[in-house]
Protein backbone atom coordinates (compact mmCIF):
# COMPACT_ATOMS: atom_id res chain seq x y z
CA UNK A 1 0.00 0.00 0.00
CA UNK A 2 1.89 3.38 -0.78
CA UNK A 3 1.77 6.05 1.42
CA UNK A 4 -1.57 7.54 -0.63
CA UNK A 5 -3.42 4.94 0.00
CA UNK A 6 -2.93 5.05 4.12
CA UNK A 7 -6.28 6.23 6.02
CA UNK A 8 -4.07 8.34 8.03
CA UNK A 9 -0.48 9.80 8.66
CA UNK A 10 -0.02 7.16 11.64
CA UNK A 11 1.36 4.21 10.66
CA UNK A 12 -1.05 1.24 12.57
CA UNK A 13 -1.52 -1.67 10.78
CA UNK A 14 -5.15 -3.29 9.99
CA UNK A 15 -5.43 -6.60 11.73
CA UNK A 16 -4.43 -9.49 9.46
CA UNK A 17 -5.86 -11.76 8.95
CA UNK A 18 -9.36 -9.31 9.84
CA UNK A 19 -11.74 -11.74 11.86
CA UNK A 20 -14.90 -12.89 9.87
CA UNK A 21 -17.68 -10.60 11.00
CA UNK A 22 -14.99 -7.52 9.99
CA UNK A 23 -14.16 -9.19 6.69
CA UNK A 24 -17.96 -9.00 5.86
CA UNK A 25 -18.66 -5.90 7.29
CA UNK A 26 -15.82 -4.30 4.91
CA UNK A 27 -17.51 -6.67 1.99
CA UNK A 28 -21.04 -5.28 2.70
CA UNK A 29 -18.83 -1.74 2.15
CA UNK A 30 -17.46 -2.81 -0.76
CA UNK A 31 -20.84 -4.19 -2.31
CA UNK A 32 -22.66 -1.11 -1.33
CA UNK A 33 -20.52 1.89 -1.80
CA UNK A 34 -17.63 0.52 -4.29
CA UNK A 35 -15.51 0.63 -1.09
CA UNK A 36 -14.38 0.10 2.34
CA UNK A 37 -14.08 4.00 4.10
CA UNK A 38 -11.02 4.75 4.98
CA UNK A 39 -12.23 5.28 8.32
CA UNK A 40 -12.79 1.56 8.84
CA UNK A 41 -9.40 0.84 7.55
CA UNK A 42 -7.79 3.18 9.73
CA UNK A 43 -9.65 1.81 13.06
CA UNK A 44 -9.14 -1.62 12.07
CA UNK A 45 -5.74 -2.01 13.57
CA UNK A 46 -8.01 -2.06 16.86
CA UNK A 47 -10.96 -4.55 16.31
CA UNK A 48 -12.74 -3.18 19.71
CA UNK A 49 -12.16 0.26 18.76
CA UNK A 50 -13.55 -0.31 15.40
CA UNK A 51 -16.69 -2.58 16.32
CA UNK A 52 -17.24 0.50 19.32
CA UNK A 53 -17.33 2.80 16.60
CA UNK A 54 -19.35 1.26 14.11
CA UNK A 55 -22.24 1.00 16.61
CA UNK A 56 -21.93 4.15 17.39
CA UNK A 57 -22.15 5.02 13.84
CA UNK A 58 -24.42 2.74 12.63
CA UNK A 59 -26.93 3.22 15.41
CA UNK A 60 -26.95 7.42 15.06
CA UNK A 61 -26.89 7.40 11.34
CA UNK A 62 -28.65 4.28 10.91
CA UNK A 63 -31.25 3.07 13.13
CA UNK A 64 -34.68 4.36 13.99
CA UNK A 65 -34.79 8.04 14.17
CA UNK A 66 -37.53 10.82 13.74
CA UNK A 67 -34.38 12.55 11.51
CA UNK A 68 -33.93 11.61 8.37
CA UNK A 69 -30.78 10.12 6.75
CA UNK A 70 -30.55 13.34 5.19
CA UNK A 71 -31.18 15.24 8.44
CA UNK A 72 -28.45 13.58 10.09
CA UNK A 73 -25.72 13.65 7.31
CA UNK A 74 -26.24 17.58 7.10
CA UNK A 75 -25.43 17.49 10.67
CA UNK A 76 -21.95 15.60 10.23
CA UNK A 77 -21.74 17.89 7.61
CA UNK A 78 -22.55 21.60 9.76
CA UNK A 79 -20.48 20.52 12.27
CA UNK A 80 -17.57 18.67 10.22
CA UNK A 81 -17.28 22.65 8.40
CA UNK A 82 -17.29 23.98 11.66
CA UNK A 83 -14.24 22.25 12.81
CA UNK A 84 -12.78 21.85 9.28
CA UNK A 85 -12.37 18.04 9.50
CA UNK A 86 -11.67 16.95 5.76
CA UNK A 87 -12.36 14.01 5.84
CA UNK A 88 -15.93 14.04 7.33
CA UNK A 89 -16.68 17.02 5.11
CA UNK A 90 -15.72 14.94 1.93
CA UNK A 91 -17.16 11.73 3.04
CA UNK A 92 -20.35 13.39 4.53
CA UNK A 93 -20.75 16.28 1.76
CA UNK A 94 -21.16 12.98 -0.87
CA UNK A 95 -23.61 11.89 1.39
CA UNK A 96 -25.75 14.83 1.39
CA UNK A 97 -25.36 15.32 -2.60
CA UNK A 98 -26.97 11.83 -2.70
CA UNK A 99 -29.67 11.39 -0.42
CA UNK A 100 -30.65 14.99 -1.29
CA UNK A 101 -30.72 14.56 -5.11
CA UNK A 102 -28.30 18.06 -5.24
CA UNK A 103 -25.11 18.62 -5.56
CA UNK A 104 -25.39 22.31 -4.94
CA UNK A 105 -27.13 21.62 -1.39
CA UNK A 106 -24.17 19.26 -1.13
CA UNK A 107 -21.45 22.05 -1.46
CA UNK A 108 -23.00 24.98 0.44
CA UNK A 109 -23.67 22.44 3.31
CA UNK A 110 -19.66 21.97 3.01
CA UNK A 111 -18.61 25.87 2.80
CA UNK A 112 -21.39 27.41 4.84
CA UNK A 113 -24.80 25.78 5.70
CA UNK A 114 -26.71 29.24 6.36
CA UNK A 115 -26.15 30.23 2.54
CA UNK A 116 -28.51 26.81 1.74
CA UNK A 117 -32.46 27.20 1.70
CA UNK A 118 -33.30 25.25 4.36
CA UNK A 119 -37.13 25.04 5.54
CA UNK A 120 -37.44 26.50 8.96
CA UNK A 121 -37.41 22.62 10.63
CA UNK A 122 -33.74 22.41 9.05
CA UNK A 123 -32.41 25.60 10.08
CA UNK A 124 -33.24 25.01 13.82
CA UNK A 125 -31.89 22.18 13.77
CA UNK A 126 -28.69 23.19 12.53
CA UNK A 127 -28.40 26.24 14.58
CA UNK A 128 -28.77 23.74 17.73
CA UNK A 129 -25.68 21.27 16.05
CA UNK A 130 -23.71 24.61 15.93
CA UNK A 131 -24.38 25.41 19.28
CA UNK A 132 -23.24 22.01 20.35
CA UNK A 133 -20.16 22.43 19.01
CA UNK A 134 -19.06 25.52 19.53
CA UNK A 135 -20.82 26.66 23.31
CA UNK A 136 -22.41 23.34 24.35
CA UNK A 137 -22.21 24.68 27.79
CA UNK A 138 -24.79 27.15 26.79
CA UNK A 139 -27.70 25.19 25.66
CA UNK A 140 -30.70 26.42 27.55
CA UNK A 141 -33.99 25.33 28.09
CA UNK A 142 -34.74 27.83 25.08
CA UNK A 143 -32.58 26.26 22.51
CA UNK A 144 -34.55 23.12 23.20
CA UNK A 145 -37.87 24.85 23.09
CA UNK A 146 -36.99 26.52 19.54
CA UNK A 147 -36.30 22.96 18.50
CA UNK A 148 -39.58 21.73 19.68
CA UNK A 149 -41.59 25.06 17.84
CA UNK A 150 -39.80 23.64 14.62
CA UNK A 151 -41.54 19.93 15.23
CA UNK A 152 -38.52 17.85 16.73
CA UNK A 153 -39.98 15.47 19.94
CA UNK A 154 -37.09 15.36 22.70
CA UNK A 155 -36.01 11.96 21.65
CA UNK A 156 -35.01 13.72 18.17
CA UNK A 157 -33.80 16.88 20.48
CA UNK A 158 -31.36 13.40 21.87
CA UNK A 159 -30.65 12.28 18.40
CA UNK A 160 -29.55 15.74 17.14
CA UNK A 161 -27.44 16.22 20.20
CA UNK A 162 -25.85 12.82 20.08
CA UNK A 163 -25.30 13.05 16.25
CA UNK A 164 -23.14 16.17 16.73
CA UNK A 165 -21.32 14.95 19.86
CA UNK A 166 -20.33 11.94 17.84
CA UNK A 167 -19.18 13.98 14.69
CA UNK A 168 -17.43 16.12 17.19
CA UNK A 169 -15.22 13.61 18.41
CA UNK A 170 -14.90 11.95 15.21
CA UNK A 171 -13.83 15.15 13.50
CA UNK A 172 -10.98 15.90 16.21
CA UNK A 173 -9.49 12.07 15.46
CA UNK A 174 -9.45 12.76 11.64
CA UNK A 175 -7.90 15.75 11.95
CA UNK A 176 -5.35 14.76 14.57
CA UNK A 177 -4.41 11.45 12.44
CA UNK A 178 -4.70 13.71 9.20
CA UNK A 179 -7.54 10.87 8.48
CA UNK A 180 -8.10 10.93 4.56
CA UNK A 181 -11.41 10.39 3.01
CA UNK A 182 -10.92 7.79 0.15
CA UNK A 183 -10.72 9.79 -3.59
CA UNK A 184 -14.14 8.49 -4.51
CA UNK A 185 -16.00 10.51 -2.48
CA UNK A 186 -14.48 13.39 -4.70
CA UNK A 187 -16.92 12.22 -7.47
CA UNK A 188 -19.98 10.91 -5.89
CA UNK A 189 -23.51 12.10 -6.78
CA UNK A 190 -22.70 15.11 -8.73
Amino acid sequence: MSASDQPTALDLPMVDPLPDETRKYFDVCEDKLGMVPNVLRAYAFDIDKLNAFTAMYNDLMLAGSGLSKLEREMIAVAVSSINKCFYCLTAHGAAVRQLSGDPELGELMVMNWRAADLDKRQTAMLEFAEKVTKASAEIAEADRQALRDAGFSDRDIFDIASVAGFFNMSNRVASATDMRPNRAYHAMAR
